[in-house]
């Protein structure tokens, strides 16, 4: 596997940045006087350490020669962007001039010196502007209403879901409340069926409790015959029997 790309951020140990310094320092040297040789190129290189020590390299032309050279090719171009951006000045002036006219002009303002022909033009040119907005508009306004229908629609189905789950709870509701009018009904049935204490006291003065002497055989069959008419219940008339 290669090596990995090493940061490039400064050395904090101020040991190996002098050993840093001086291994980088002679490989750019010697790439300066490759590049020099190589490509037969004016070569000058200034480099000052931390300590402000200058080291430097320079083809075979001296380094001031080199540096005046530099200089004077610096000041060629200068001068250059200096005189095309004093040529452009004007005219951007200008340019910027119209537009601040014609946006005047947009707005209603400043229409006394214009001709009947550039009123027309400006006229035409609004027109077409002014189409351009309705259109616009338009466009937004439809895209506005679509979006309102899908969700109108989306709404809707919601709707349609709630009622739906409305309906089968009163439904579930309505068979919840027939079931309890229909107990309801057994249970009050079920007790028409049983005799009220009263009666129940009127017909049997005479039970037998905790060692009093049994009833005749007469009264038995009395009591057995009014509860046949009165229709107590089954167990009722086996406890009589027993008595």
């Amino acid at each position: 596997m290669g090596r990995g790309r090493v940061q490039l951020k400064r050395i904090e140990n101020k040991i190996s940045r002098q050993v840093t310094f001086s291994k980088r320092r002679s490989g750019l040297l010697k790439k300066a006087n490759e590049i020099s040789v190589l490509c037969d190129a004016e070569v000058a290189l200034i480099v000052f350490s931390s300590k402000g020590k200058l080291f430097e390299y320079s083809t075979d032309s001296s380094m001031e020669r080199i540096i005046e050279r530099y200089e004077r090719r610096s000041y060629a171009d200068n001068k250059i962007l200096t005189e095309n951006w004093s040529s452009e000045y004007p005219k951007l002036v200008a340019r910027i001039e119209v537009l601040q006219r014609n946006m005047s002009n947009y707005m209603g303002e400043s229409l006394d010196p214009l001709s009947f022909r550039k009123l027309r033009s400006l006229e035409q040119q609004l027109d077409n502007a002014l189409k351009r907005v309705r259109t616009k508009k338009n466009q937004l306004m439809n895209e506005s209403i679509s979006q309102l229908q899908k969700k109108e629609r989306s709404l809707q189905d919601q709707n349609n879901v709630l009622k739906k789950k409305l309906k089968e709870e009163e439904k579930h509701e309505r068979a919840v409340e027939v079931e309890g009018e229909q107990d309801s009904s057994a249970l009050a049935l079920s007790s028409e069926t049983l005799m009220p204490p009263r009666e129940l006291h009127t017909i049997l003065p005479s039970l037998t409790i905790r060692g009093e002497p049994r009833q005749s055989t007469e009264d038995a069959n009395k009591i057995q015959t009014a509860n046949s008419n009165t229709l107590i219940p089954p167990w009722l008339l086996r406890h009589v029997n027993q008595q």
